[in-house]
């Protein structure tokens, strides 16, 4: 009997993955047919198939889980392409893009909320929920079309990392401040662990990875050594990402980082497979967090319209202005790849939810808004990168 039931919970867990991986390969593929980002498609197919449409899938622990892991080898994958001392030169520019890319999302959420009449910790955590750039999409679309190159993206990639660190202080001060409870000096300490991490990580850990990699590599022989290697790093760093109090993506990112000088073709390809595979989770997943049914009142239509709006323009002129020194055209790169909130709107939600301190309504506004700006940014970054000459993954950091 027990054998049955975990056959039939097996059945399950393979029709969803059937009907996700299935339904936005179809999508991605119809979308580029008409000459639109593949992503935009795949997000699109897990609206189609969702809650809001067909009810074929429902949002799950499964679809959650591969999606997480799609996004950390997603932006693993993208941390192979960048060498950790190209990221360092723009330092400067992009804490300024972060700082303003944070700052202008939270004022004008929570100003707009406030204004609608939301009560004040609703309305500080709609803010909230506005911070955080989501650079798996951005990453997804950069890589796909050989753009990492380019002195935009880059700043993209550098500005989200500091983003998140940002965006962690933004959240734990507005969660204290929902529990009547705000603790400076723990909240000190969070930032000076997550910044130590990913200074530490960013400055030394190609030169200790390459040392490493080469060793070890020389001593063992069981299978696929090198990648391995890579996959324990990947694992290690993303956990303690987690503990230093920032996003797995982070430490995912960093490790591919450090070892984008050490390893060979062969774990880069080894890598795009299992992306490719996972990825499509991570983007339907989006897709099927939409709940059309709260927008059949007007009002709350309104107020989903007016802050996807602020969502966009404050991302993009925020962003923008702290790039001022490139020229327009890398300044609208910048803001537009810092546009989309994806899956970290979301979380901010959940917690506001699960808190007590916001209403379904306003989490379903906030979901809205992540997705959409998730859908809007593939097109402006398309737009925005049109005269940049794309190269390929291996020739982007002449990795060689």
């Amino acid at each position: 009997m027990a054998f049955v039931i975990a056959e039939q919970g097996a059945a399950a867990v393979l029709f969803a993955m059937l009907v996700v991986f299935g339904a936005a390969k179809l999508l991605a593929e119809v979308f580029e047919r008409l000459n639109q980002p593949g992503i935009v498609g795949e997000i699109v197919a897990g609206v189609l198939i969702g809650p809001s449409v067909l009810h074929w899938v429902a949002p799950g622990e499964t679809i959650d889980t591969l999606g997480e892991l799609g996004v950390i080898f997603l932006l693993f994958s993208v941390g192979l392409e960048v060498k950790s001392s190209e990221l360092v030169k723009i330092g400067g520019t992009a804490t300024l893009v972060a700082i303003l890319g944070v700052a202008a999302p939270f004022l004008l959420g929570w100003g707009l909320s406030a204004l609608w009449g939301y009560p004040p910790v609703e309305a500080i955590f709609v803010g909230a929920a506005m911070v955080a750039t989501s650079v798996g999409i951005t990453a997804r679309v950069l890589a796909a079309k050989g753009l990492l190159h380019a002195t935009a993206s880059r700043i993209i990639l550098a500005a989200a990392v500091i983003d998140d660190i940002l965006g962690l202080l933004v959240l734990a001060i507005v969660s204290g401040l929902a529990r009547g409870k705000f603790e400076p000096i723990e909240l000190a300490m969070t930032a000076l662990v997550a910044i130590g991490f990913t200074i530490l990580v960013a400055t030394w850990g190609t030169r200790t990875m390459g040392r490493v990699m080469a060793r070890l590599d020389a001593n063992l022989q069981a299978g696929e050594t090198q990648f391995n290697l890579a996959l324990v790093l990947l694992f290690g760093l993303s956990l303690l990402a987690i503990y230093a109090g920032v996003a797995a993506i982070i430490g995912a990112f960093l490790a591919g980082m450090a070892l984008a000088e050490s390893v060979t073709e062969r774990v880069h390809h080894l890598t795009q497979g299992v992306t490719e595979m996972l990825v499509p989770f991570f983007l339907a997943g989006i897709g099927l967090r939409l709940d059309l049914s709260v927008f059949a009142q007007p009002a709350t239509f309104a107020f989903a319209a007016l802050l996807l709006v602020a969502a966009v323009l404050s991302k993009l002129v925020g962003c923008a202005a702290g790039a001022y020194r490139l020229g327009r055209a890398d300044m609208f790169r910048i803001g537009a790849g810092m546009i989309p909130r994806g899956e970290v709107g979301m979380v901010v939600a959940q917690l506001g939810l699960a808190m007590g301190v916001i209403q379904k309504p306003v989490y379903a506004i906030v979901v809205f808004m992540a997705v959409a700006t998730t859908l809007i940014a593939p097109p402006l970054l398309k737009i925005a990168y049109r005269s940049v000459e794309p190269k390929d993954a291996r020739e982007q950091y002449d990795l060689g």
